[in-house]
């Protein structure tokens, strides 16, 4: 029998209060995710969007927000852009994986303190091998140098990539990257590239992790033409699910894997920490993909 999570004076919570911070975040589906699964197992689950955008916060506000939460009861929030980065210094404590990565995505309040998480490589990791796992993975082109570029990364090289190739627009973004997952990972070389045509030839696998392709951001990453039908190909956008490049990546004959399973699972990972309880993934994939055929046929 599941055990419903207890407060800090050890009884059952009345509810379980969460939420999202970030700024233009109205579309996230993190609520009918974590909210979903919550009602599948019984728990008395309250998540709420904080948008930057709507409410008029920015990051120096950011102190106030989470004073406020505190103050509110809340158990834990999920973090995105901009503030990954910007919430550290708030908090009291931060895992290794978060420490790593110079990045947080979910934040638990407990005992009047606040800890730091990062979910976004476990959930990617997850999904990676649940559809990937068995291709070849030795040599890796990361698209994007930012903070889920860096979560990506990291799983990766955690996998056993022994080379990463990192592209970005900004060539001082992907060597801070390629320094920082350097250090973590000193038997790997993690290196930079000028463009994508010199980082996918030879590569096992491409990891799109850019904002272009997304329904705000369209088109195409990189050219396609510089795959081959052995490479896969991994787009963490899931607005939409299929991304431009991962049609023409598949029309070549290469494998693929879109951004919902990331979405997913780190969400999944998220709502094991906020709750102690281990949320049904396969139920929040399916539900995930439901709701996004009716997104798109309605």
């Amino acid at each position: 029998m599941l055990q419903q999570p207890v407060s800090d004076t050890g009884r059952p919570f009345a509810s379980i209060l969460c939420g999202l911070i970030g700024s233009g975040i109205a579309g996230s589906r993190s609520p009918e995710m974590h909210e979903g699964e919550a009602r599948a197992l019984g728990l008395p689950m309250v998540y709420r969007i904080l948008d930057g955008q709507v409410m008029g916060y920015d990051l120096d506000g950011l102190p106030g927000l989470l004073n406020m939460q505190a103050a509110m009861g809340f158990n834990g929030i999920n973090v995105t852009h901009p503030f990954k980065q910007a919430v550290i210094p708030l908090l009291d404590s931060l895992s290794d994986a978060a420490r790593a990565l110079g990045a947080v995505n979910t934040i638990l309040f407990r005992d009047g303190k606040r800890h730091g998480d990062n979910t976004d490589w476990s959930g990617y990791r997850a999904h990676y091998l649940a559809g990937l796992g068995e291709r070849r993975r030795s040599k890796i082109a990361l698209i994007g140098a930012g903070g889920a570029a860096a979560a990506v990364g990291y799983a990766h090289l955690d996998l056993g990539a022994q080379i990463l190739t990192i592209v970005d627009p900004a060539p001082d973004r992907s060597a801070a990257l390629a320094d920082r997952l350097g250090a973590l990972f000193p038997d790997a070389q993690v290196i930079t590239a000028m463009s994508a045509a010199d980082a996918i030839p030879g590569a096992d696998g491409i990891v799109q992790c850019s904002p272009i392709g997304m329904l705000s951001h369209p088109g195409l990453p990189f050219d396609p033409a510089l795959l081959t039908p052995d490479q896969w190909v991994s787009d963490i956008i899931y607005f939409p699910l299929e991304t431009q490049v991962l049609q023409a990546a598949a029309a070549k004959g290469c494998a693929t894997l879109n951004g919902g399973g990331m979405a997913v699972m780190q969400a999944a990972h998220a709502f094991a920490l906020f709750t102690g309880v281990e949320p049904d993934a396969a139920r929040m994939l399916r539900n995930f993909a439901r709701a996004c055929d009716a997104k798109v046929t309605a």
